[in-house]
């Protein structure tokens, strides 16, 4: 990888923050090495918990009494001398996830009931020794790029906690960004990992379709969504991301393995990165931000320096926006049809219940059937033998098109003007979760007055690899984790 001088790199010149808590791939090294204790670090990171409750609020619920006694068991296991990836490193999970004996709110309010056994996701996060210690806020049913609601409140950004940290894995991307937590599993089914890590300066991993289990909820959302790691280093989110990793039997999507890990210490080669600024096609006035269009132009050119032959491109999106709202909003319709207790439910997540019913069925079942040309239009893109494909390797675009917004700023509208609201602040990440094909939001840098900003690496079908080694690269020349929220001592995180 790149070592480049640090007076040539791009991006902003902020003081770096002194270090806080370590990463995960640190917390595993030091105790598999003996310098610190499973129990220390578990009970340090829900003390950070508990002491930012009030300033973030990341955190629907904890697991403290388990996570103690599983960090105890790690302990007795380490000193036997077991090893594992994650054994004894302490994790959270997001509200939509299930963790055996609490319940999955998925952001709703009322009375649920636990779940009976851990999600697939979780069951392989224990397997590789992680203990969870908690679950994290999303807003409810994972429908907004903001993490606010009645059932449990304002999670708030460590960057500025008058702004939102994103959603729906805003409770997940919080947490790790302020140092509570070292790396947490979000979900994405229309950039809900990609956005938070654009907003809290954090890298967020959308994998391929079917790379992280979503079982029980396996296809969730008619195949948008998947699970994916939210950490500081490209490092952490491909441990995060290898532990997670792999199907559940009845799985249907189930991609050939991949070493993220691996592919982080490995050099890309010189690759041909298209940089695309336009979104695709919305009801909705999609101009970015002069702020985003500069930090993501600066990553561009970061590319171009560090070997990368980077050109202005068009990717052809086509109208794949029709492929995508029968598809979201079947699949709220489906869990809101679930909930015991409806009338609880916000009046906007009812109007998406009643339009996901009116196009669900055949509606659904043709924007599916799309995919395959959807595939074949947008793939030609990355494939130099398609008629006219340029052949690009990856493509790059900014994240979202506007800066943090501010806590607050969607209250009180209606079901539509939500909608494109949040269509118009992020137009850019959706189009992937139609496509199953992964994505990486790398942090791009800050706004003027000190938010963070993300840019998305694309790829085609199971180009994990390539992208988390095209992260870590850049990673390598920017060093992005050397800048540290200004709000980590309210949070308890320093």
């Amino acid at each position: 990888m790149s070592s480049a001088d640090p007076t040539e790199r791009t991006g902003p010149i902020r003081p770096a923050e002194p270090p806080v808590q370590p990463g995960l791939a640190d917390s595993a090294r030091d105790l598999a090495e003996g310098r610190t204790t499973s129990t220390a670090l578990v009970a340090a990171a829900l003390a950070r918990i508990e002491a930012s409750r009030h300033t973030l609020n990341a955190f629907r619920q904890l697991r403290t009494d388990a996570a103690l006694a599983e960090a105890a068991d790690a302990d007795r296991r380490l000193a036997a001398g077991e090893r594992l990836p994650l054994l004894g490193v302490p994790v959270a999970v997001k509200d939509d996830t299930d963790v055996e004996g609490m319940p999955t709110y998925f952001g709703c309010d009322g009375a649920l009931p636990p779940a009976v056994a851990d999600s697939e996701a979780v069951r392989r996060l224990r397997a590789a020794g992680a203990v969870v210690v908690g679950k994290t806020n999303s807003c409810e049913l994972g429908q907004w790029a903001f993490t606010e609601g009645p059932a449990f409140g304002l999670t708030r950004n460590p960057w500025s906690t008058a702004h939102t940290p994103g959603g729906s894995s805003g409770g997940s991307a919080a947490a790790v960004a302020a140092g509570l937590v070292p790396a947490a599993l979000g979900s994405d089914g229309a950039g809900s990992i990609r956005i938070p890590a654009a907003w809290t300066h954090l890298v967020g991993i959308k994998p391929q379709r079917g790379r992280i289990s979503v079982h029980p909820r396996s296809d969730a959302f008619q195949g948008l969504t998947v699970n994916g790691p939210l950490a500081r280093t490209v490092a952490d989110a491909a441990l995060l991301l290898d532990a997670a990793a792999g199907p559940h039997p009845r799985d249907p999507h189930r991609p050939p393995a991949v070493d993220a890990s691996a592919a982080a210490r490995r050099d890309p080669g010189r690759l041909r990165i298209g940089l695309a600024l336009r979104p695709p096609l919305t009801l909705t006035h999609n101009v970015p931000h002069p702020e985003v269009l500069r930090a993501v132009t600066a990553v561009a050119e970061a590319l171009s320096r560090l070997g990368h032959h980077v050109e202005e491109a068009r990717p052809r999106y086509g109208l794949i926006g029709l492929s995508f709202v029968p598809r979201a909003t079947a699949g709220i319709a489906e869990l809101a049809a679930l909930h015991p207790e409806p009338g609880l439910l916000d009046p906007r997540t009812r109007s998406a219940l009643r339009t996901g019913t009116r196009l669900g069925g055949r509606v659904v079942r043709a924007a599916r059937a799309r995919e395959v040309r959807q595939h074949a239009r947008i793939g030609a893109f990355f494939d130099a033998q398609a008629r006219g494909g340029p052949g690009y390797d990856v493509l790059l675009t900014p994240t979202t098109a506007a800066p943090p917004p501010r806590i607050g700023a969607f209250d009180r509208l209606s079901a539509w003007r939500t909608d494109l609201a949040m269509t118009s602040a992020c137009p850019y990440a959706w189009p992937w979760n139609v496509l199953g094909w992964p994505g990486v939001n790398v942090p791009a840098g800050f706004t003027h007055d000190g938010l963070p900003l993300g840019a998305q690496l694309l790829g085609p079908s199971r180009s994990e690899a390539r992208l988390i080694s095209l992260a870590a690269q850049l990673e390598d020349d920017r060093r992005w984790y050397e800048h540290r929220p200004p709000a980590l001592s309210a949070a308890g995180g320093r």
